[in-house]
Parts: C-alpha cells; structure tokens; sequence
C-alpha cells in the first residue's frame, strides 16, 4: 500500500490542534509539558495512556482537563475493590413490559474513558477493560458492540505499594501506549496553582478548543509520517537491548515497539515535520517501554527503576544514522506495505 506525505498544511492543522489542547491544558496545570507531551502523542497515535503517581499531584486533573478539551463524549469510572465489570461495559436489562433485554452501555462507550485508580480494582474488573482497549468493542451477552471512534482509555494509579492497591498484570500495562507522571509541581507552578484554584474549579472555565472530526483528522496525519528504514532499526535496537539487558527480568515486547515507532510519528506531526527523528524516539522511549519492563531482584534491592534502566540503555544505545538520513525521500509517495501503522493499545 502506497501513501502520500502529509502536506504542509495538514501539519500546519496538526500542530495548530494540538498547540490549542496544549494551552488549554496549561490553563488548568502549569509547568507539565513533558506529561502534555506524552498525553498528545499518545492521543495521536491512537493509543490509551497510563498516569501513575502519588496522591494529590493532578492526575485525573490532567485526564479531566484533557477530555474537556475536546468536545467529545467523556466517561468516568471510580475504580474501587466493590466495582464489577459490568459496572464498566454495561448490562442487559430485561423489560418486562415487552418481554425483551435491553442494553444498557456502560461508561466505557464514550470517545475518552477516565479510568480513575485503576488499580484499586479487583483484577477481573480490570481485564473488563482488556478487551475495549484491545479491541476497541465489548462483548456482552454473545453480542460484540463496536466503541466510539476515537477511542481512549486515560487511566490513573496509584503507585503499588500504596495501600488498596492491586498491581497491574503484565498484559494489562503492555496494552497502554505510554505511562506519564505528573511529579510535584515547582513552586512557582505551585503558587500560580495556589493563585487560580483558590475558591474555583479552573476545569469548570474549560470550554472545548477541538471536535473529534479534527482529532480524527490529525490521526489520519500522523500515521502518515515518513519512517527511515534506520530509524526502525534504533527502534528495534533499543527494544531489543530491553530483553538483554541484566537488571531486567522482562524486557519489551514486539508490540512495544510497533507503539513506540507511532508514538514518534505522532511527535513529529506535532512538530509539523513529515519525518520521525531519533530525538522523536529518545524523547518518548522512557514513557513507552518503562512501565512494560520489570526490574531483577538485584535492581530493586539496589533501588533502580525500570525508568532508570531505559534510560541507561538510550544513552548507550547508538544511533544508527544521523537526522539528514531521516529525511523522506523526494517522491509524493512513500511505500508503507512493510511498516503499516501500529496497532493501538
């Protein structure tokens, strides 16, 4: 399959989109462009997102800020130990007037699902998620129903060894795109965030800055992006060097990365350039592969994290070609059919 480069005004569209969500965010919270960052990448790329960090620090303000934003259908699940699974796909009701069951959808059938602590569910409630994420349909009742598009799930954790708390499984957080961490804000963040929330709901002045037909189409762009052969052979060096590197007891899978070369198309359309760049990988390789990668016993006793881990292996991994070999090549259309664009989470 043949496409066509993205034009110079469908990156223009791009950036300008995302510029507009960017600032609407940094209305809400300042001083988080990494985590802004990685949310719009993701978003673009078609993938779910997986914010992990301490109580109080933004978290679902971020997810909130974000889905208002876009004038889409939003859903919101507090993930607690009591919340089944139908609580998050939906159930059949039988009416008995007319003696027939009718669906009831859950919060899951909306454009941009907040998953709130999602680790404070139990683990059959969080498979329900599986599926949708997967998928992008839920099965109920025998009967597949296909899920808005767009579709994101934006799940927030609390870290593991908070108490309440049920970690992940494996194959759960390979299924999220990229994990983000809002951190502590710097204090002179913290004191413009002292200055705008004091008695006010600043989520409550968000108005909508996008539609999803446009984030629709800037998805469409990005997955249009020029990739260099040599840029897909650091991706795979840098997955590969996961899976033998000593401190780790699980490196990255093959679908990891499928999602970190479409993560670095996304950056890119953001950067209005119709090529990915090694420094597009860098940027996001911490926030795709970390959260899939689990530390030895040696790594965790020494108090090494799998963060700390990625990027001990992009600093020593080389890169292959310099930023002019990235370039695409002059004709209109470049040949896809060896790396079609990648799966969502």
């Amino acid at each position: 399959m043949t496409q066509t480069l993205p034009t110079e005004s469908e990156l223009a569209e791009v950036a300008d989109v995302t510029s507009r969500i960017r600032a609407s965010i940094s209305t809400v919270l300042s001083g988080l462009d990494q985590a802004i960052t990685g949310t719009l990448s993701t978003v673009l790329a078609q993938g779910h997102l997986l914010i992990e960090d301490v109580p109080g620090v933004g978290k679902t303000t971020l997810a909130r800020a974000f889905a208002k934003s876009v004038d889409c259908s939003v859903g919101r699940i507090q993930f607690t130990p009591d919340l089944l699974p139908s609580d998050v796909t939906g159930v059949s009701i039988y009416r008995a007037d007319d003696h027939r069951f009718e669906f009831r959808p859950g919060p899951v059938f909306a454009n941009v699902v907040i998953a709130d602590e999602i680790n404070r569910a139990s683990p059959k409630t969080q498979s329900a998620l599986l599926e949708s994420m997967q998928e992008r349909a839920v099965t109920v009742d025998g009967l597949t129903r296909e899920l808005p598009n767009p579709f994101l799930v934006v799940a927030t954790q609390n870290p593991i060894e908070m108490e309440g708390t049920y970690p992940l499984p494996e194959a759960q957080r390979d299924r999220f795109m990229a994990q983000v961490s809002v951190g502590y804000p710097h204090p002179r963040d913290e004191i413009a965030m002292l200055d705008s929330h004091d008695g006010v709901d600043p989520l409550a002045f968000v108005e909508p800055v996008t539609n999803t037909a446009a984030l629709a189409a800037a998805i469409a762009v990005a997955r249009r992006i020029y990739v260099a052969p040599a840029i897909k052979q650091y991706i795979v060096d840098l997955v590969g060097a996961t899976r033998d590197e000593a401190g780790l007891r699980l490196g990255a899978s093959p679908r990891a990365a499928l999602q970190l070369l479409a993560a670095s198309k996304a950056r890119a359309a953001m950067a209005g350039r119709n090529h990915v760049l090694p420094d597009d990988v860098k940027a996001l390789a911490v926030a795709v592969l970390a959260h899939r990668l689990i530390p030895s016993t040696e790594s965790r006793l020494s108090g090494r994290t799998a963060q700390q881990l990625t990027r001990d292996i992009v600093s020593r991994t080389d890169v292959p070609i310099s930023a002019r070999d990235a370039m695409p090549r002059r004709e209109a259309a470049v040949d896809h059919s060896q790396h079609q664009a990648a799966p969502t989470a």
